[in-house]
């Protein structure tokens, strides 16, 4: 299975948090659960971003 990551914002509310939950534990994913709302990657970028360098740094081990 191939690795991947979520984010789940947690007051999200154009994708129910639920379901965001349930899809990434469908996948597989490794989540990351964020107090933000569906624009997570505006409102907390800089924390996205780290997401995004951890999980590079996990494929290139």
């Amino acid at each position: 299975m191939k690795k991947s990551w979520a984010i789940v914002a947690s007051r999200d509310r154009s994708i129910n948090p639920e379901l965001e939950r349930d899809m990434a534990k469908r996948a597989g994913s490794q989540t990351v659960e964020m107090e933000a709302s569906h624009a997570v990657f505006v409102s907390q970028r800089e924390k996205v971003a780290d997401v995004i360098e951890n999980a590079a740094h996990q494929l290139a081990e």
